[in-house]
This record gives C-alpha cells, structure tokens and sequence, in this order.
C-alpha cells in the first residue's frame, strides 16, 4: 500500500473548515461537473495527452441509447445513465482509453405530429397549409430549443459522457451515413420498392413498423355468418365486403369434398357474390369452424395467403379510417360508426348465426395512439430473406465470402457468440423475433427525418444526397423510418462511412444495455445494420434492463398518479443519492422497485461519507508516511483488499447492483460504525506508534473507499477527494482503481 504524506498545516486546516457543515449536494455537483467537463477528462484522447491513460490502453466504448431530443429525463433515463455511467467510470478508473458517446434522436414522428397540434392549436393551421419546407423548418426549430433540456438534465446525473462526440441522428454527419447505408443495401438488392401490406396509421398518416404498435385490450363482439354452406367468424364485419375467397386447412376431415378452386354462389352483405374455396395449410383447424374468409388488403395474415395463391386483392377502407364505395350504403361512414349497421343488414338476410362477448387486442400507433389499419400500399422495404454474398466479416459464424440473408445474419451473431447475450429468456426472445421477422418497411408519410434518397427522372431511379445534374428530377416525397438511422448508431457515431481511427479503435463497442422494449426495435437492428455494413457486431454484450416500477410495482402512469420526476428528486437528496436508490438491489433484467424513501437514506450516506471523510483528516493530521502497519491494522488493510477484488469480480461480469450494496455497507458498518469507533480510544492514548498505524490505516482506507464508490456516487466522492493529502490524479474519476494501486 502506499504510505502517507505528511500533511501541510494550511491544507488540513482548510479540509477540516470544509467538513464543518453537512454535505449539501446541490452546493457540489453543478460545480463539481463543471469541473469535470472543463478538465476535459471525459475525452479518452485528453485522458492520453494529460497521462491519465496509456496511449496503448485497451479500448472500451459504450454509446448512450439516444433520448429523443424533445424528451425530458425520466426515471427510466436516470437509472440507464446511472447503470452506463458506473459502467464507464470503472473501466476508465481500470485505465483503458474509455469513450462514452452521447446522441439525441429526433423521434420523427412524435416530434412532428407535437409541432402540428401546437400548429393548429395556435394558428388553425396543418402542415399542408405551411407546406413541407416551413413544417420542416419549424419542427427542426421546436427540435433544437428542446435538445438543450435534456442534454442538461444528462449532466445532472453525473453522466461521463465525452460532449466533444455528440451526435444527432439528424445531424450533418449521420445523413451523410443514412445515404451511404441506404445506397449500399439497395445495391445489395436488399432495399427495393414495392406493394405489400404495412401497418397503417389513419391518425398520423403514415405508416408505421410492426415493434411500434402498442395493442389494447378491447371488450367486443365475436360474429358467426352463414357464407354459402360455410359458417365463419369475424370480430370486424366492416371489413367483409369484398372477400371472395373461403378459406381452410387441405386436411380439414369436415371440408373434404370442398376442392381448391371450387366456386359456389352465395348471398352476401351487398347482395349474390361468386365465391371461390381456398385450400391453405396455414389455417388454424381448431380456431372457430376451421373455415374462414379472408380480406387480403386489411389483414396481415390474409394478404400472405392471398400471395401465395395469386389471389386478387380489394381495398375496402380509405386511409382515414373511412369504408369505400365497394361498401355500398355504408361508403364513407367511419369503420366504428358502421359495424353494427353492417351486422344489423346481415341479421336481416338471415345470415347472422350468432353474436357472443369477445376480447381481443387492437393494434394502437405507440406515438398518435390512432388505431392501426393495415392496407397495402407502396413503400421501401428492407428484405431480411434475400441472399447477399459478406464482403467483409469479424463475426463469429459469419465467413467471407459466404451467401446469407439478413435474417440468418442476425441469429449467428448472437448463436456463436458475437454479441454475448447471456440473459436466457431476452436471447430466446430476440432468436424468435428473428424467426418471425417480415421485411422492415423503412418508408414514412412524414416530413421531418432522412429523405429517402431516391430521385425519379421518368423510368430511371437515381440513388444519392442530390439529384443528377440534369433537369426533371424528383426526390421520393417519405423520409426513411428513424429506426434506419439510429440502427447505425454504433459506428455512425465513429465517423462511418469514413474509416476514422475512432472507428477503428472503439468498435466494436463494448456494452449495451437498453431496456427491453427496444429490443425488437434497436438492438436486433443495430445487429443487423453492422454486421452488414462493416462485417462486425455493434457490441461485445448486451445485457437488457426492466422496467422502473413504483414501490407496489406498478408501472408510472398518468392515470395512476404515480410519476416520479427524477430532477425533483435530485433536488431533494441529490443526484448520488438517486444512483444508489437505482442501482443498488436492481439486478441487471428485472424491474426495478422505485422507493423515494431509500433515496432519502442514500442522502444520509451521503453524509456519512462526509462525516468519515473529516473524522479522518482531522484525526491523521501530522502522520508520517514511515509508519509500519500494526499486525491488527495489517489484517483490516487485507480484509479491504479482498472486498476490492469482490467489487472488481462483479463489476467486470456487469453485476453493478451488487458490487454498489457491498461498498455501500463496507462503508458504513465496517469503517464508520467499527474501525472509526475502534479508533478513538487509539487516538486518544500515549502509544504513538499505533496512533500512526492506525493514522496511515485510515487514510489508505479512507482513500480506496473513495475510488471503489466512485461509480455509484461521483460527486460527493470527488469532492472528499480534493480534500485527500496525496492522490495519484488530478481527478477522482482518472484515479487508479483500488486493485491496481500498487
């Protein structure tokens, strides 16, 4: 261990001045902050230049999951930057060259349809009104005045993060990387345009991706109806105006003299239809009657059947939400407004069988909440079962030179080992979604986000930033879905397309730990984009977090009352306090129980640190760094020594919860309440030699406490550390780590 310094008059009197009131942390951490972005420290290449870090170091990386730069830090936030944040604090404090990179996403959809309301609330007016270069112009405007909020609310929790590298998935630089990411998949084949079903969001006017539909339970009614000889069910009549096509499983025993291709006439809604039997091995035989027709252009499911077989295909409801004129009377009336006027026609024909209570959920846009509607529309699409031949592969299972599709890329980067991914059930989630993955419908009907950079010019299709030369030219009117950009979020942050030394030297990254709702929505996407792009996976491990629930572990929600702002919080007991309050008991995947009052009691450690802190440097004042340790001062430095390898054990397997509660209860019961309560009586006694054992005993620990609690509470640790006789760096947060101090 190192020895002590002796300590100047003039600084241990200034320290024992500065512990003489309670620690007030909101009289610390903006200064302390401030401190730390204007050393520069959280940049790895001023860590190299100043000799904090070796210019060899390994190197570690994490990208901060992008906010949306319209949001406000909420307690899902405060306890991701907290878990990242003591991630990248430890491996920075281990001394590799450790990058952080910080980004905001421009949450497109939200963001615009925010900026429209606000439009016509004000000013009566919609986009149309303005046009698409205003409404862009002042949804980017409302965009940047917000970006500050939450970027300052990052710092508030003492965020690491390196500023010099933030990123903006709208910004100059990530536009340069859509285009060029676009251009290489659509040479690959793997982008191309076409007519296919989507989700479509009557309310936002634009479509949206299967992962961001939110569903809802909805108590209805189940109808059966006489279809010709057949009897079939349905909770959604308004759409059964144009099916022609009686569906059922080829080995149905009740169905078999029904041949495929066989017609029959039969009365319907609007009168006598030609109706054609359709064998299919898709059909559920235990669902209802095991019979069924279908609606090709409204229904997932139905379209697939009706592209297998060739089959035609109507559209019955308008992008409002509105029926067609295929529905006779019923033409223009809202799908809601006309269904039971639909089954009450039925019931008059005779062709109701019956009606019963049924719940089913009803697929909701995550941004507008407009009920979903699919239809079949034109749009751009990424093919996940189209293959590719890798040009360029680091991933384990992946071989150059080797045909694969997107889908069978994205399940061997995980199957062998790329992305460890050692959370058992979000692995077998992730290998299923897979399993079920549709082509990605990337184009969206809004204004604000990546123009899809497709020019038209008659029969020819341009691909680029700008239009050829020539005249006649016109850019595809959707942008690209925000998903696209911030799937390259990993290595667009590192200067791709450019082969920068930042791309080189921090990626892959290391970790990732997102909560796990956007595991569908960004993680497998991320996979995807840059083992295709750059032949790597994006990190080395993910580990997926739960939900922030409240002490009764409820969700937070509006209706309930119970929302926590994160920034009050900091207000009342400061932002260590809520990192312990967070991390401490939360294992890594499951929820996490919210409970101020813990928050409150990590306040008072706070304190308590203060009060060992000036205990300490009051009570070693004038120690000499000759003292030889006591036998029984000697046994207290190894049994922190073998806590400090605990710590180190867990935080290296990403066991954050644990290795913060030991600390934490090292800190309080073994040094305050035993080892600075055993040594009053040492201090107040005549033998000097154990007065300077036990004086060099407690600075050492008083010293390595710090460093090992640093992660989990930054600020008031910094600020004790400025206090110390001898420090081994400027700046707690560039110290060794306690294993590596020799």
């Amino acid at each position: 261990m190192d020895p002590i310094r002796k300590l100047e008059d003039s600084r241990s009197n200034g320290a024992s001045e500065k512990y003489l009131s309670p620690y007030d942390p909101s009289a610390t951490e903006s200064r302390i902050y401030a401190a730390w972005e204007k050393s520069g420290l959280f940049n790895p290449d001023e860590c190299v230049k100043q000799g904090a870090t070796k210019a060899d170091a390994p190197a570690y990386a994490v990208t901060l999951p992008p906010p949306n730069v319209t949001g406000v830090l909420h307690i899902g936030h405060a306890y991701e930057d907290s878990l990242q944040d003591a991630v990248v604090r430890y491996q920075r404090m281990r001394g590799k060259r450790t990058l952080w990179v910080p980004g905001t996403d421009s949450a497109a959809i939200a963001t615009q349809s925010r900026v429209e309301k606000n439009i016509q609330k004000e000013e009566g007016k919609s986009r149309h009104d303005l046009g698409r270069e205003e409404m862009v112009k002042r949804v980017a405007a409302f965009a940047k005045e917000s970006e500050g909020t939450i970027l300052s609310q990052i710092r508030r929790m003492g965020a690491s993060l390196d500023w010099s590298r933030y990123a903006y998935t709208l910004d100059d630089a990530r536009n340069k990387a859509v285009v060029a990411a676009f251009k290489r998949m659509y040479d690959a084949g793997l982008i191309y345009r076409g007519h296919r079903i989507v989700n479509w969001d009557p309310k936002g006017q634009t479509t949206i991706s299967d992962d961001e539909i939110v569903y809802k339970e909805e108590q209805t009614k189940f109808y059966y109806f006489k279809y010709g000889p057949f009897t079939i069910g349905t909770a959604r009549p308004e759409t059964k105006f144009g099916d022609k096509y009686v569906v059922m499983h080829p080995d149905d025993p009740r169905y078999k003299e029904w041949k495929h291709g066989q017609t029959f006439e039969t009365e319907w809604i609007n009168g006598p239809i030609t109706a054609t039997v359709i064998k299919d091995d898709s059909i559920d035989r235990e669902f209802g009657t095991g019979v069924m027709t279908i609606t090709p252009w409204h229904s997932m499911v139905d379209f697939d059947i009706a592209e297998h077989h060739n089959l035609d295909k109507e559209q019955i409801i308008d992008e409002y939400g509105k029926l067609l004129p295929i529905a006779g009377e019923f033409a223009g009336m809202k799908i809601s407004d006309a269904r039971e006027k639909i089954v009450e026609k039925l019931r008059a024909k005779g062709l109701l069988v019956k009606e019963e209570p049924y719940v089913h959920n009803i697929a909701t846009a995550e941004r507008t909440g407009g009920v979903i509607e699919p239809q079949v529309k034109l749009q751009w699409f990424v093919s996940v079962t189209r293959p590719f031949v890798i040009e360029h592969s680091e991933i384990p299972g992946v071989e150059v030179g080797s045909s694969m599709t997107l889908k069978s890329l994205m399940r061997a980067a995980v199957e062998h080992g790329g992305v460890a991914m050692p959370q058992e059930g979000f692995r077998k989630a992730y290998f299923h979604w897979i399993d079920n993955l549709r082509d990605w419908c990337i184009s969206r009907q809004i204004w604000f986000g990546h123009r899809i950079p497709v020019w038209y010019g008659g029969e020819q299709v341009h691909i680029g930033d700008e239009a050829p030369a020539s005249e006649g030219w016109m850019q595809d009117p959707d942008v690209l879905d925000t998903w696209f950009s911030s799937a390259l979020w990993t290595f667009s942050t590192l200067g791709w397309p450019e082969q920068t030394d930042d791309l080189r030297v921090f990626h892959p990254t290391a970790f990732m730990s997102p909560a796990y709702e956007i595991l569908n929505l960004w993680v497998s996407r991320m996979i995807l984009m840059s083992g295709f792009h750059i032949g790597q996976v994006p990190f080395k491990t993910v580990l997926i977090h739960g939900l922030v629930r409240d002490k009764q572990g409820r969700k937070f929600s509006k209706s309930l009352n119970n929302g926590i702002d994160p920034l009050s919080i900091i207000d009342k007991y400061g932002a260590d306090a809520l990192r312990m309050g967070l991390l401490v008991g939360a294992a890594i995947g499951s929820d996490i129980s919210f409970d101020e009052s813990r928050v409150k009691g990590y306040k008072h450690f706070a304190n308590k640190l203060w009060n060992i802190a000036r205990f300490i440097l009051e009570n070693t004042h004038g120690a000499s760094i000759d003292a030889p340790l006591t036998p029984g001062d000697a046994q207290i430095a190894a049994q922190f020594d073998a806590l400090a390898k605990e710590v180190t054990d867990d935080m290296e397997q990403y066991r954050v919860y644990l290795a913060a509660e030991k600390i934490y209860h090292y800190a309080w019961h073994e040094l305050a309440d035993k080892i600075l309560e055993e040594s009053k009586p040492i201090f107040a006694a005549d033998d000097a030699d154990a007065r300077a054992s036990r004086a060099r005993l407690l600075l050492t620990l008083l010293d390595r406490t710090l460093r090992l609690l640093h992660p989990f509470m930054p600020f008031v640790t910094e600020e004790i550390w400025q206090s110390l006789p001898q420090k081994d760096s400027t700046m707690l947060m560039t110290a060794k780590w306690p294993s590596d101090v020799r």
